[in-house]
């Protein structure tokens, strides 16, 4: 069974950790180009949209990573070992930064994009947006970085 949570684990992780990484990296570009009068056929603005979506959508998916996770440390016997409650701490932080920066940061420059009037605030929001971004990137690569490493681990790992 510890197999199978696992590989559940590491598969979520994957899929939804990876997806929203790309996508939130990718989007700041696109909703900078439908602002500034550089979408006339409105492409960018379609697929900062998109964009959007694929982080809402796959943080949602994303719950399962801990989830888990969790599941296979209560099997394993590993939940009061220092590595996994480091990583559960940056998993917290991680998805505070997704849920409560990134995500409405995502929809206000969405909704800066409709209004030309605006553009002005557009560079800093989107620059705002990007050091988001990329903390929380870095964030999940620590955490991947302790899963893998285990500090104190008596396997040797």
């Amino acid at each position: 069974m510890t197999k199978v949570l696992l590989s559940v684990h590491v598969l979520a992780a994957i899929l939804a950790v990876g997806s929203i990484t790309v996508a939130a990296s990718m989007f700041p570009r696109y909703a900078l180009q439908a602002s500034g009068g550089q979408d006339p056929d409105g492409r960018a603005a379609g697929i900062a949209a998109l964009l959007h979506r694929i982080c809402r959508g796959y943080a949602v998916a994303g719950l399962a990573v801990p989830v888990f996770g969790l599941a296979t440390g209560a099997l394993l016997g590993v939940l009061t070992d220092a590595w996994l409650i480091a990583s559960l701490a940056l998993t917290v932080v991680a998805a505070a930064i997704l849920a409560m920066a990134i995500l409405p940061g995502q929809q206000r420059l969405l909704a800066l994009t409709q209004d030309s009037a605006t553009q002005d605030g557009q560079r800093p929001a989107a620059t705002r947006l990007t050091m988001l971004t990329g903390i929380f990137n870095v964030l999940w690569a620590i955490v991947v970085i302790l899963m893998i490493v285990r500090p104190g681990s008596t396997t040797g790992a």
